[in-house]
């Protein structure tokens, strides 16, 4: 206001004809005025920002088990056509397809008759050779009394005792053939070797049965079942040595179900040279019939322990450019970034195999508002899971 006042008295002057000079000390006190206020007033610096809450946990040592996972197969421990010994109509059909039966039930029934009459045939042969072997015995008996007296020659004698002898091995064999005959009879009925599951029938009833040529249904064997996988050559020198300390474990598992516990059981005797793996095979009781042959799952073979391995939440855990790392709560309260090397997993938790020491406070939230440098406060593991 003062130089505005100052300039408008000296245009008065000029406008009047008089020109007067300003002087120095005015000038500098116009040009002073004039700079002061083109110059913005100093702003107050912002408050420093608080440090911000963090979750924190310190690393864990346990034990880690030592596992080889594979994609694998189950496969039926047996598995059979079922066909009949004998031919014959197909008369019955006992159990539905599709069921599980017990071994020696019946499953299937052939027309029987012929083999009937093939029995009362066999057995009425015997019993006429019986009759005849009555009577050579009795002519043999008066052929004795009389070979004695003189009033039998010894060669009529001796063919009344072979005659004797044929008879009785004629009985042997009618005997046999009764067996026979009743074998056959019981090969009508198809029963089940072993403990399995039917499938579809491949036979409606009517059917003229081949012996040995006409599949009626084909049984599998659901419980125990074999589960087939096969391990590289690398693997397969761990996995010897864990069998030869001991039981090896396995466990099957199977998207959506539990997991099922075996027991490794059989190692082929040959790499094949086209894959490098070799065939292995674990044994699982599959009491309730929930895994089918020809199910793909994955398999885990326990070879051991491994002991005090360093564990972190793997929620902590951030990736870069340069590799994994781990904020820690540094000296002052101040976030540090810690490169580190992590191991296996076991659930929620990792292992850090380099990097991290016993000691150190792992931050296991906030962690897109820090960085390292900040300030933060830390908070106990029990509040940080509650968030």
């Amino acid at each position: 206001m003062r130089l505005w006042k100052t300039s408008v008295a000296l245009l008065v002057l000029v406008g009047a004809g008089v020109v007067v000079a300003p002087r120095v000390d005015d000038l500098k006190r116009w040009y002073g005025e004039m700079a002061g206020a083109s110059t913005p007033p100093q702003q107050a610096a912002p408050p420093a920002m608080p440090p911000m809450p963090v979750p924190v946990v310190a690393a864990v040592r346990k034990s880690l088990p030592v596992l080889l996972e594979y994609p694998a197969r189950t496969e039926a421990v047996a598995r059979t056509a079922l066909q009949s010994k004998v031919s014959g109509y197909l008369v019955e059909q006992v159990v539905p397809e599709g069921a599980d039966v017990k071994a020696g039930d019946l499953l299937y029934r052939l027309d029987p008759r012929d083999y009937d009459l093939a029995i009362e045939q066999a057995r009425a042969q015997l019993d006429r050779n019986v009759a005849s072997l009555d009577y050579l015995k009795s002519s043999l008996d008066r052929g004795t009394d009389l070979a004695k007296s003189g009033y039998l020659s010894k060669d009529t004698f001796d063919q009344r005792s072979s005659a004797v002898r044929q008879a009785e091995s004629a009985l042997a064999i009618d005997r046999t053939a009764i067996k026979v005959a009743e074998l056959n009879r019981s090969y009508t009925e198809i029963r089940a070797p072993f403990a399995g599951r039917l499938g579809k029938n491949q036979a409606s009833l009517g059917t003229l049965v081949g012996a040995g040529s006409t599949v009626l249904n084909t049984l599998v064997q659901i419980a125990p079942v074999y589960v087939t996988f096969g391990p590289s050559e690398p693997d397969l020198v761990r996995v010897r040595k864990a069998m030869s300390e001991g039981k090896v474990e396995a466990e099957v598992v199977v998207p959506g179900e539990a997991s099922r516990k075996g027991e490794l059981s059989f190692l082929d005797n040959a790499l094949d040279a086209n894959t490098g793996t070799i065939l292995a095979r674990a044994t699982l009781a599959n009491a309730d019939g929930g895994l089918l042959p020809g199910q793909y799952v994955r398999i885990r073979l326990l070879l051991g322990q491994e002991p005090d391995m360093l564990m972190v939440p793997q929620a902590a855990l951030g990736s870069s450019q340069f590799g994994k790392y781990l904020y820690v709560v540094g000296q002052g309260n101040k976030v540090e970034m810690r490169p580190v090397t992590v191991g296996r997993t076991d659930g929620e938790l990792v292992s850090v195999v380099a990097g991290l020491k016993d000691s150190d406070q792992v931050i296991t939230g906030n962690l897109q508002k820090i960085g390292p440098g900040a300030p933060v406060s830390p908070m106990p593991a029990k509040v940080a899971s509650t968030r």
